[in-house]
């Protein structure tokens, strides 16, 4: 048995049992007469205790390891007050399970800071951090109560190609690729191809996926390559699409206050749920313009914008009623004012983690708005004679991860929340 019990599981009540852990070693410190070697798995960290008359020598000189060394350790649980959490292991056996041969190229304690760029290169090392581990920890709760929540709303998930022929929202940030004999690219977003499972009959849709965006970018807050968070309501209009977007960032929040409390803890983040304000672009661009911000209608948020929408209007707001030449060709005109769309962003703390629409569902409407982009109909001819065989109102929006990840965790780099980040340099690991 490599291991009975993760640290966590170890209680104060199983003093004198016997017990097997395994993990890495965390750190040794050697003193006169007793040996303390920390051991770190998944769940934590627990000090084993080498003490000369209680350990066998062998076992004491087997505790002087190299740190990060992967090991089992079978011993005694022994209450004492002194250890960190309340009680240690005594060691019966120590076994190391595969002898380090390369050097660690830095310290995983954090004792000895490292460049983000040298963490990057050897990230299998940099997830040993208590700091990162926290990170996907977080991640991982964030994924899962986004999917439970949509789960218990009546939502299915789906799954959609990651190739395709033509842009899903225009430009030419696209990853181009030979697809056989002909010419393909990386996805840049699920879109076209959520509304069409809705406009199948699949009436509510989730996926979460990875989308490709050459952008030439080097900045904290892109990557070339993100997961999606996509959401697509069959029979419904912007009111509800909005109203499903600040019930779902509320429940994610609130599962990761629920689920994460150590995690946060080590990150240093006081994490509350926000109550999202419900205000209206021109509101957003007349208020940032009396406090001396420089923007103009019809302007798109900078990031220094959106810094200052949380500075005037709270740590959560979703914007709305955008103007309709800066949103997606597919975004639905407002009734009474054609210039605006029935489109949003939800901005948490400072930073833009959002953005939905309802979408246009009339397909001559739809051929139109291609034109005016500037675009060719027959490019997207699948996409819109779906619109003529009969296609609901609907509306959607897509959260990225690792933006709201960066913005629940604190971090500053949009790479320390991507496992294996790609951008303009990094391809590998």
């Amino acid at each position: 048995m490599i291991r009975s019990n993760y640290v966590s599981e170890i209680t104060q009540e199983m003093d004198n049992q016997k017990v097997t852990l395994a993990g890495w070693v965390h750190e040794v410190r050697k003193l006169k007469n007793v040996t303390f070697l920390l051991l770190r798995d998944i769940t934590g960290i627990i000090q084993v205790t080498g003490k000369a008359g209680t350990c066998d020598k062998n076992i004491i000189e087997s505790m002087d390891i190299p740190k990060e060394s992967v090991i089992s350790v079978e011993g005694i649980v022994k209450i004492n007050p002194e250890a960190k959490i309340g009680f240690e292991i005594i060691p019966t056996k120590i076994t190391n399970l595969n002898p380090i041969s390369k050097v660690i190229p830095f310290e995983t304690t954090g004792k000895v800071p490292a460049e983000l760029d040298t963490r990057l290169d050897y990230r299998y090392i940099d997830l040993r951090r208590l700091q990162t581990e926290a990170i996907f920890k977080i991640e991982s709760t964030i994924l899962n109560s986004f999917r439970n929540f949509l789960y218990n709303k009546g939502f299915n998930e789906i799954r959609t190609s990651s190739i395709v022929a033509e842009a899903t929202e225009g430009g030419a940030d696209l990853f181009p690729l030979q697809y056989f004999e002909e010419k393909a690219y990386l996805a840049q977003s699920p879109q076209l191809y959520k509304q069409m499972a809705v406009i199948g009959g699949l009436d509510k849709v989730f996926m979460i996926m990875p989308v490709y965006r050459a952008e030439k970018s080097n900045d904290l807050y892109h990557l070339n390559e993100i997961t999606q968070m996509d959401v697509e309501i069959g029979f419904s209009d912007y009111n509800d699409a909005e109203k499903l977007l600040k019930d779902t960032l509320e429940f994610i929040i609130s599962e990761v206050v629920r689920r994460n409390d150590s995690d946060l803890k080590v990150l240093g983040i006081e994490l509350k749920v926000p109550e999202t304000k419900v205000i209206e672009y021109a509101e957003v661009v007349k208020k940032l313009k009396e406090k001396g911000e420089s923007i103009e209608f019809g302007d798109d948020f900078s990031r220094e914008h959106e810094k200052a929408i949380e500075k005037y209007f709270g740590e959560s707001v979703l914007v709305t009623e955008f103007p309709t030449k800066v949103r997606a060709f597919y975004s639905m005109p407002n009734e009474n004012n054609k210039e605006l769309s029935h489109s949003y962003d939800l901005i948490y703390k400072g930073m833009e983690i959002s953005s939905g629409a309802q979408r246009i569902h009339i397909a001559d409407m739809l051929v139109d708005a291609i034109k005016e982009r500037g675009m060719d109909p027959n490019n997207f001819k699948s996409y819109v004679d779906a619109f003529r065989c009969g296609a609901p109102p609907h509306a959607g929006w897509s959260i990225g991860l690792e933006r709201l990840a960066m913005q629940i965790t604190g971090m500053k780099n949009i790479r320390e929340c991507a496992m294996f980040p790609r951008d303009r340099k990094r391809i590998s690991p």
